[in-house]
């Protein structure tokens, strides 16, 4: 599944936040599950992962009894911040208070499509940091595209 694109949305009193139907659309139970997770992202955003994509890139991550530091302190955060949410009959998630108040989300939000998730970010800091991003995008997509290459190399050798 491929989530693009930025809609605006609310999160009402119950904590409740509308999946855009552009999402809901392509949504396939059986292949990504009943709920997302609610996790930290990456970049100091909420990110909402479908069920079973989550699950699937938690299994890539390497386990022992005897882990690596780094990777056991990550899993013990990522894993005990998150939290499994369901959508309802309106399509709707409800979010926990937990996650709201330690991402700074009030009652407006823009969801951003990220390529296998969704990201809750404050509209006024996504247009500021979106304003920051802009003058940059050419070099980054002429760095991405030498990454894409070089990755291939290494696959074709």
């Amino acid at each position: 599944m491929l989530f693009l694109g930025e809609y605006d949305y609310t999160i009402d009193a119950k904590q409740r936040l509308a999946i855009p139907a552009e999402v809901r659309d392509v949504l396939n139970p059986e292949v990504h599950g009943a709920a997302f997770i609610a996790a930290p992202g990456g970049n100091g955003s909420l990110w909402l992962w479908p069920e079973k994509t989550f699950e699937r890139l938690s299994t890539e991550f390497d386990s022992s009894l005897l882990g690596d530091d780094q990777l056991d302190d990550f899993e013990r955060l990522m894993f005990s911040q998150a939290a499994r949410v369901p959508l309802d009959s309106a399509g709707r998630v409800r979010l926990p208070a937990r996650l709201l108040t330690q991402y700074g989300l009030k009652d407006s939000v823009k969801v951003l499509g990220v390529r296998d998730h969704l990201e809750l970010v404050d509209p006024v800091e996504w247009e500021a940091e979106r304003k920051r991003l802009e003058p940059a995008k050419e070099e980054m997509i002429k760095s991405a595209r030498r990454t894409m290459a070089d990755r291939r190399r290494k696959l074709d050798q």
